[in-house]
């Protein structure tokens, strides 16, 4: 899996470049390759605190009522195994969708305001779902799932 950066936002695209930036708009020449823009614990079968408290952790619930007559799937995440902080110095900015390894959806999280954690209500009732977390300190951590 290729993985591509704006230059201007920090956006991630997986496989090719778009067109422009889906978050800032950006012409696809600001993107670049940049495998190493996803964190990845150093040893996955022993993971340490500092990654516990960075990769989301997914839940999915098909038996969402909120939409009615619709086939809904919601997806809870939840940033770390280990709660991350939000304090003004160190937070979870945002967290990015992506079905297929299209991207989504994004939501804003204020360190005064919200907990590590978002959730959506999907159309899609299959396919590979990854969340994508920004901590302001120590960069982009995913996770993924099939639902």
């Amino acid at each position: 899996m290729k993985i591509f950066e704006c230059k201007v936002c920090g956006h991630i695209e997986f496989d090719n470049a778009p067109e422009k930036c889906l978050v800032c708009r950006a012409k696809r020449e600001l993107f670049g390759e940049k495998p190493e823009a996803i964190k990845q614990p150093a040893d996955p079968a022993n993971l340490t605190d500092g990654d516990k408290k960075h990769i989301p952790v997914i839940v999915v619930q098909k038996d969402c009522k909120m939409i009615a007559d619709a086939p809904c799937t919601d997806v809870l995440v939840k940033v770390g195994e280990i709660e991350h902080v939000m304090q003004d110095a160190h937070y979870i900015r945002y967290i990015d969708f992506y079905l297929d390894r299209q991207f989504i959806s994004r939501v804003w999280l204020s360190p005064d305001a919200c907990h590590p954690a978002a959730g959506l209500h999907l159309k899609a009732a299959s396919g590979t779902l990854i969340a994508l977390e920004n901590c302001n300190v120590h960069g982009n951590w995913m996770a993924q799932v099939e639902l």
